[in-house]
């Protein structure tokens, strides 16, 4: 009796250890699934951030009032193509030494003239009726001969702080590449107290310019 009782206690032994292996393996397999998971997840998003939306710190006074010196902003490229009015990151290029924030004014296959004595600006003939702006548009440092027609592949940008701006009207910086677009703004995640939309100040209208 005593060998039975004891063949009985070993089957019920290593039924048990059975019962903890497949249990250990199942917690293994359920840990590695939720690190995968986890991985796979943190991949994509680092492939969104990279490719998809970037963040942005303002650096200068150049687009006040609409942003401020230290404004971070989530910038995307996504199917982007350069519109008037859009705010957008541009990496450095040959005239400047680092990335700038402006605004687009003219885009490829637009008229573009400027008058620096009334600060009228005319696209396609049109007046521009820019609430956006800060001061008056003038003639800056090293001004550039704006071409009648925006080339194919290029843009104009300005600051919306007209007056305190190096952008497209100096040759300086000139017309813009678009390959040299990183994105655009599209919403302002700091300051907390400014979180939101940055174009409550864009309007379609405009006045004939006879």
């Amino acid at each position: 009796m005593s060998k039975k009782k004891e063949r009985t206690e070993d089957v019920r032994k290593n039924e048990n250890q059975y019962e903890e292996a497949q249990g250990e393996q199942a917690l293994l397999s359920f840990v590695f699934e939720w690190a995968s998971a986890l991985i796979f997840a943190l991949v994509v998003v680092l492939l969104v951030l990279t490719f998809v939306f970037r963040q942005v710190t303002v650096n200068g006074s150049s687009m006040n009032d609409t942003l401020q010196n230290g404004d971070r902003l989530i910038v995307t490229n996504f199917m982007y193509k350069p519109q008037y009015g859009d705010i957008i990151v541009a990496s450095h290029g040959e005239n400047y030494e680092s990335a700038i924030i402006k605004r687009v004014i003219a885009t490829p296959g637009q008229s573009l003239s400027i008058n620096y004595a009334t600060g009228e600006v005319k696209v396609d003939g049109v007046i521009i009726n820019e609430k956006y702006i800060k001061g008056t548009t003038k003639e800056i440092v090293h001004p550039l001969e704006i071409p009648e027609v925006i080339p194919e592949g290029y843009v104009f940008v300005m600051g919306d702080n007209r007056e305190n701006s190096l952008d497209s009207r100096s040759s300086d910086v000139g017309l813009v590449p678009i390959n040299n677009i990183v994105g655009k703004a599209i919403y302002r995640m700091y300051p907390f107290d400014s979180i939101g939309g940055i174009y409550d100040n864009m309007t379609d209208s405009k006045s004939n310019g006879g």
